[in-house]
Formats: structure tokens, C-alpha cells, sequence
């Protein structure tokens, strides 16, 4: 790896992240919503990786570099989409509001550019390191990509079809106010952060594959505390024991993170 190329590569791929989500702030000020950060989260990984393929040339492989930036260009385009039309023309998220509620008085978008896009573009940045890096890898690709193409299959699949499946749900009015317990929700309360979990380990193996990849293994690491214990997970389903009726029996029968057949 060219480590001065390299260099260069993490300022720009840190500047790609942040003019998205700065974007995206701007917008969220003007709507008094931001929510809409949700949405920029898929692009901003859109934006570093291409920016990332554009500095690479001359330095990785060619097909390992146009491989990382599709797989990451479809998982975050999909994303993208999904939450924008899932979120049209609803409210602010009730995420944002319990965060924005600490805000000091008169300094709500100062507070939601720190605590929420400033931080998110960081993010973006430090999760985004194994693609980054893996562009910059001269060898061609190997075996382990193999096993990396079938751990991000894995992840599409749990994160398309569950948001399918949970849309399905939504849009029949027998299930207003239902907690959704079929389909991939039978085995795992939240089948898309699985998936949005195995997504990053397979692209991590993408990198794996030099021992300098293995350099940025805590970027993985990171994305699945954040989906499992951070911002994910938890903050979903904080609440959802009250306004959910059987919501105590999905716990107690459905793995919350990793898929398992459903207890009795």
C-alpha cells in the first residue's frame, strides 16, 4: 500500500462524509426535521467509497476497487431508499426528538449538527476504513472474497427481505398496532441490523486478505455495537414495551440480534 496515496485518500474520503451530512443538516434545518439524516447515512458511504475508487487509480487492483465500490454503492443506495420512502411525509423521528429535547434553549440546530451530523460523518468515516483501505491493495483478489461476496449476500438478504416483510405488514390495516413476529422477524427481532452487520464484515474481508487490513478491523467491530447496543438496537425498541401489546412475549420467544428458530 502507497501510504502517502493513502493519506491523502482518508482526508478526502473525511470530506466526501462530512459535505453529505452537512447537506443533510442544511436540509434538516429548513424542514425542522432531522430525520432526514437517516437518509444521508447510505450516501455519505456512497460518496466516500467513489471517492475513494477515484484516488485509488494507479494505486489497488483494478477489480478489487470496482468490486468494494459496488457492494458498497448497493447496500448504501438501497438503504438510502428505503428510508426515504419509508419516511415521507411523517414527523421527526421520536429518536431525534428525545436527543434534540436536551438541546439548550435557542441551540437546537447547533446541538443536532454536533451530537447527530458532525458525529455521524465521523462515523461514516472510521466504519468506512476497510473499504478504503482495500482499494488501495495491489494484490488481486483471492479466495477469502469469495467468502466476503457470501457474508454481504447474507446481509442483503436479511436486510431486503426484512424490510419487505415488515412494509407488507405495516401497509395491512388488520396489523395496526401488531408487533411483526413473522418471517425473518420470527428468528430475530431485528433482521436489518443483522444484516446491515454482516454487510461491513463481509466487506471488511475484502481487506482481510493483506495483513494491513486487518489494521481496521475495529471499524466492523464498531458498526455492530453501534446496530446491536448503541443507536440501534436499543433505541428502537426503548418504549416499545408499553405501546405494544404482546411486545413482552416477541422478547421472550425471538433472539434479539442473532437469528435462531423461535423459542415456544
Amino acid at each position: 500500500m502507497n501510504t502517502a496515496a493513502f493519506a491523502i485518500n482518508l482526508a478526502a474520503a473525511a470530506g466526501a462524509a462530512l459535505v453529505v451530512l452537512l447537506a443533510a443538516f442544511t436540509i434538516g434545518v429548513r424542514t425542522g426535521r432531522h430525520r432526514g439524516v437517516d437518509v444521508a447515512w447510505g450516501l455519505a458511504f456512497t460518496a466516500v467509497v467513489w471517492t475513494t475508487w477515484a484516488l485509488s487509480a494507479g494505486h489497488g487492483d483494478p477489480g478489487r476497487r470496482l468490486l468494494v465500490a459496488v457492494l458498497v454503492t448497493v447496500w448504501g443506495l438501497r438503504l438510502s431508499g428505503h428510508i426515504w420512502s419509508r419516511s415521507r411525509g411523517h414527523g421527526e423521528d421520536p429518536r431525534y426528538e428525545r436527543m434534540l429535547a436536551k438541546a439548550p434553549p435557542g441551540r437546537r440546530s447547533a446541538y443536532a449538527l454536533r451530537t447527530v451530523y458532525l458525529l455521524q460523518a465521523v462515523i461514516v468515516w472510521f466504519v468506512s476504513l476497510p473499504v478504503q483501505a482495500a482499494q488501495y491493495l495491489a494484490a488481486p483478489l483471492g479466495p477469502l472474497a469469495l467468502a466476503a461476496l457470501a457474508l454481504w449476500g447474507v446481509g442483503m438478504f436479511f436486510e431486503t427481505v426484512g424490510d419487505w416483510q415488515l412494509a407488507r405488514f405495516k401497509a395491512d390495516a388488520v396489523n395496526r398496532g401488531k408487533v411483526m413476529d413473522r418471517g425473518l422477524w420470527a428468528w430475530t427481532r431485528h433482521p436489518n441490523y443483522f444484516g446491515d452487520a454482516c454487510v461491513w464484515w463481509g466487506l471488511f474481508l475484502l481487506a482481510a486478505g493483506d495483513p494491513v487490513g486487518w489494521a481496521f478491523v475495529l471499524s466492523p467491530v464498531l458498526m455492530t455495537y453501534l446496530l446491536a447496543f448503541g443507536s440501534g438496537k436499543p433505541l428502537l425498541e426503548r418504549g416499545l414495551g408499553s405501546s405494544k401489546p404482546g411486545w413482552d412475549a416477541y422478547v421472550a420467544s425471538t433472539s434479539g440480534f442473532l437469528p435462531r428458530p423461535p423459542r415456544r
